[in-house]
């Protein structure tokens, strides 16, 4: 028996639009119009007693309703946590954060879901942020495919990994990852290969990774005028069909 779940990355800036509006609710809006099982959001805030506007775990999973969550904090800021948020229609198993800092640059982070799909099938979701130098990223891809986080052997599931790589040429994070995994890749599926920033695509900064036995049936950029306005990344979209275990 086979299961299809449809998987999002976005990352949603802080909720800052191109238009200079924070507003956690138009990314609620945009998130609802993916309407995707599962969603990795890198930098989100989630500060509850500061100003109304950086609350925003709570007031998207409050817009949308439908969702579980899982917050994965890579630093303090403006008085509560920063990092990254993965979505999920899917009851959750275990929330971990990996720490994937190199020396004195941003902290940065990995958070880990593990997704309870239909038939008992676990599905191992890395929700990943990586940084802006070219060393850095060399750093954080091998500690990405250690033993310790995806090449770890109790992986009792399939793997997808997706996020903003901040990588838009051929980087070791990228050829490493290569290596192990199957890459969704724009070119096969989209008329250009680059999807950010939004509104005049140069580079392609976001990225999905996942198992070879994961069947990849579609992906795509959701570009909307109020996805263009919100932030400036766009969502990417890609549908997986994958087996499932019958109980």
């Amino acid at each position: 028996m086979s299961l299809r779940i449809r998987v999002a990355s976005y990352n949603i800036h802080k909720c800052r639009g191109l238009d200079r509006r924070t507003d956690p609710e138009r990314i609620a809006k945009i998130i609802a119009e993916v309407d995707a099982d599962v969603v990795a959001l890198q930098e989100i805030l989630d500060v509850r007693d500061g100003r109304p506007e950086f609350d925003q775990a709570r007031r998207i999973t409050a817009a949308l309703g439908t969702y579980r969550y899982c917050f994965g904090e890579n630093r303090p800021l403006y008085g509560g946590r920063y990092g990254n948020m993965t979505l999920s229609r899917f009851p959750l198993q275990v929330c971990r954060n990996y720490d994937l800092t190199w020396r004195h640059r941003e902290r940065r982070g990995c958070l880990r879901t593990d997704l309870l799909l239909p038939g008992n099938t676990l599905l191992h979701l890395f929700n990943v942020h990586l940084g802006t130098s070219f060393v850095e990223r060399r750093h954080q891809a091998r500690m990405l495919l250690s033993d310790n986080m995806l090449s770890k052997k109790q992986w009792a599931g399939p793997r997808i990994v997706v996020g903003d790589f901040n990588e838009w040429t051929r980087g070791l994070a990228s050829r490493l990852m290569g290596e192990v995994f199957e890459a969704a890749k724009p070119k096969t599926f989209l008329r250009h290969g680059r999807t950010y920033p939004g509104v005049f695509p140069v580079l392609h900064l976001d990225h999905f990774y996942y198992e070879k036995h994961l069947l990849l049936r579609n992906f795509r950029v959701h570009r909307t005028r109020r996805a263009l306005a919100a932030s400036d990344h766009l969502p990417l979209v890609a549908e997986f069909e994958l087996a499932t275990t019958l109980e």
